[in-house]
């Protein structure tokens, strides 16, 4: 089975996972309505997330090497369950998966429009504004973009773990780099210190329910905890492999890029008195604006979007992972190519008519409300009420440097798969997107 090959080339996938648009508009929206208190939530829920959920995904990938849909039906055979279900019920997960790479290849579209318009100098003689209307509301304005977004994907994942590895291995370093780049000249700007004075003020009127469960959702759903993808990643790991050291520095680096994007885009909204804005108005609009009205814009503009692009696609390539690998490893006689090349068919027929803001934001919407969360709920039950905890144990125990026991087994039982289940209930009733 192809492998990953370092314990760094674990860690960057699996950051190139977690790092996406949730880090780059979501992070940064959410931690200047919060401030402290909301940061402060965030770190303990990652590395808790990070400690129990990251690492039980890579255990039982692992332990079954057969993706989401044989670990699902290893569990519940290997515990005398109902076999029918644990057959099936790894399908919703992976479905999933596949279901929100549709709607982030089109968002990941609109980014390379970004980009190519920097690069041409178009985003600079135009109204924001006026510019991100005219191709988020015309159908089919980026059609090619689309498809070159999902090409480029698939392409990165030809050669399973060992081209995903080497990708990532450029993607994510050239991403923080790009970002802190942007930071030190949001940073060069005047007023810039009321935007982190902003950030990290201490408001205890923000020490209340909405604050935590938005740390909460974040935290989860930015690891890219789906009950799919890592479990993925996880059989592509070799034993010898410490992967609760790497689940806790995926988490330190998975806040330390929405920490960084953070410095790029509160201060700068402070500096020119924006208001606070997150989603495609942040990254489509509102910074465009500032890039526009500051020395050397446009080529900071690049750098933006490029790192933008190099996280998106990182994102996209562990989702058509997350499917592909599922199929292969529980039908080996599927070609992986073919594989690839048919779903992401599937996903550019389903998306292309699905291109203007309205429609794929919408499709975003239902399945970030209803399928992602329900999937992620229903990976961490399996893992801590069906499979056995002493199989679990041993496994996360193999090649770890720090052992753990029961207590770990406890948290993960009684305190992480109830705040999945609440994170999937908050969904489901309050219709809470995260």
């Amino acid at each position: 089975m192809n492998k990953f090959s370092s314990k760094v080339g674990v860690i960057l996938s699996a950051v190139g996972s977690a790092v996406g648009m949730a880090n780059v508009w979501g992070f940064p929206y959410k931690f200047q309505e919060g401030g402290l208190i909301f940061l402060i939530a965030y770190v303990l829920f990652i590395g808790l997330f990070s400690h129990v959920g990251l690492v039980s995904e890579f255990a039982i990938g692992r332990m079954t090497r057969s993706g989401a849909l044989g670990a699902y039906d290893y569990s519940f055979k290997k515990a005398g369950k109902n076999s029918t279900i644990g057959k099936y019920i790894g399908y919703i997960p992976m479905l999933a998966l596949f279901a929100i790479s549709v709607g982030y290849s089109i968002i990941v579209a609109y980014v390379l429009k970004a980009l190519i318009d920097s690069v041409t100098g178009l985003l600079f003689n135009v109204d924001p504004g006026v510019w991100f209307d005219g191709f988020s509301m015309e159908p089919y304005s980026v059609m090619l973009l689309h498809f070159i977004v999902i090409v480029i994907a698939i392409l990165t994942c030809f050669g399973g773990a060992s081209t995903i590895e080497k990708s990532n291995k450029i993607m994510m370093p050239a991403f923080f780099i790009l970002f802190v780049i942007l930071a030190i000249r949001i940073a060069t700007l005047d007023n810039a210190g009321a935007g982190y004075r902003y950030m990290f003020r201490l408001d205890m009127d923000k020490l209340n329910l909405n604050t935590i469960v938005a740390a909460m959702g974040q935290a989860f759903f930015s690891l890219s905890i789906t009950g799919s993808t890592l479990v993925v990643f996880g059989a592509y790991i070799s034993k010898d492999m410490d992967i609760v050291d790497s689940s806790k520095k995926t988490g330190m680096l998975d806040t330390t890029a929405a920490l960084i994007a953070s410095c790029v885009m509160i201060p700068a909204l402070t500096v020119f008195g924006m208001d606070q804005v997150g989603g495609p108005g942040l990254l489509f609009v509102a910074l465009p604006t500032i890039f526009q009205n500051i020395r050397l814009g446009r080529i900071f503009s690049v750098i933006l979007y490029l790192a933008v692009i190099l996280a998106g696609i990182s994102s996209l390539q562990s989702m058509f992972e997350a499917v592909t690998g599922s199929l292969i490893l529980r039908f080996p006689k599927l070609s992986r190519k073919k594989t690839l090349i048919s779903l992401a068919l599937i996903a550019f027929l389903l998306g292309v008519n699905m291109e203007t803001i309205d429609r794929f934001g919408r499709y975003m919407d239902i399945v970030s409300i209803y399928i992602i969360p329900i999937g992620a709920s229903i990976g961490a039950f399996t893992w801590f009420y069906i499979l056995g905890k002493d199989e679990l144990l041993g496994e996360v125990n193999i090649g770890s440097t720090e052992k753990i026991g029961n207590s770990w087994h406890k948290v993960g039982k009684y305190i992480y798969v109830p705040l999945a289940i609440i994170l999937t209930l908050l969904a489901l009733i309050f219709k809470i997107s995260f």
